[in-house]
């Protein structure tokens, strides 16, 4: 479906944004890596989506928080495969505090990489895509772009504001062939929640998979976590031609909780 075509998916050497990376590669297109963690294992993942998929692979360590290095990311990937497809932002980070004690120095990291991060990669992948005449910006926000938790000041901001970008960008490249949409997880098992089990978990003397459990009893009405693969799925059909007029949505995939 998607043989040839070129995708870049920040935030994807682990989690959320690698099962995406996967999903992609599973149908062809080649794969643009960017993220954190060990060089070694990084090259590991990059070497074996081209093994086990027959694409071609290759990483970028742009820092998210750093405007250069994201344009970087962007034209390096656009030189390298000849061009950009389908842009996903996934890259993201936490911390939960009261408004209060919010430490101004993660508010400000939380908004650079989990909002404008995403204003930078599609500023200059946006060009790239017009002149193919057809792209996928897809945005991975959270149910938290649509409704707030206590204790999520910064998190909750940029994921409220990563929507409003969305709907903003799908009208203005409205009838190009690009569309622009927002994905909004639930309670998803990855290494950005674990730290909430574990403290849920502590809180209640109970061990982590309880901890887990009650997360989900609070929020999530369907009382299982969204899977990867189910986030890797719906990305593949926002790239599908049945989803050419869908452009400027929210899509929740969380077990219910905004339905309440």
């Amino acid at each position: 479906m998607l043989k040839g075509k070129t995708a870049l998916i920040t935030g994807s050497t682990s989690g959320i944004g690698l099962g995406i990376a996967r999903a992609l590669a599973g149908q062809g297109c080649n794969i643009m890596l960017n993220g954190l963690g060990d060089p070694e294992k990084i090259e590991a993942t990059r070497h074996g989506l081209q093994r086990e998929f027959s694409i071609t692979a290759r990483y970028h360590d742009a820092d998210m928080t750093r405007p250069d290095d994201i344009t970087s990311l962007v034209e390096t990937t656009a030189a390298s495969f000849g061009g950009i497809d389908i842009l996903v932002n996934n890259a993201g980070i936490q911390h939960t505090a009261p408004v209060e004690e919010f430490p101004p120095e993660r508010w400000a990291a939380i908004i650079a990489v989990n909002l404008s991060s995403s204003f930078y990669a599609i500023h200059h992948t946006v060009p790239h895509m017009r002149r193919r005449g057809w792209g996928r910006i897809i945005n991975i926000a959270s149910v938290h772009g649509l409704v707030a938790s206590a204790n999520k000041a910064a998190y909750v901001s940029a994921k409220h504001g990563l929507v409003g970008l969305t709907k903003v960008v799908a009208l203005e490249t409205a009838g190009s062939g690009i569309t622009s949409n927002a994905i909004c997880p639930g309670w998803t098992r990855t290494e950005l929640i674990e730290p909430q089990i574990v403290a849920r978990a502590q809180a209640l003397g109970v061990d982590i998979e309880a901890g887990g459990r009650s997360m989900l009893a609070e929020k999530q009405p369907s009382q299982q976590f969204v899977s990867i693969e189910q986030l890797g799925q719906l990305v593949l059909f926002l790239c599908s031609s049945g989803s050419d007029q869908i452009t400027g949505t929210a899509i929740p995939i969380d077990g219910g909780w905004t339905a309440q």
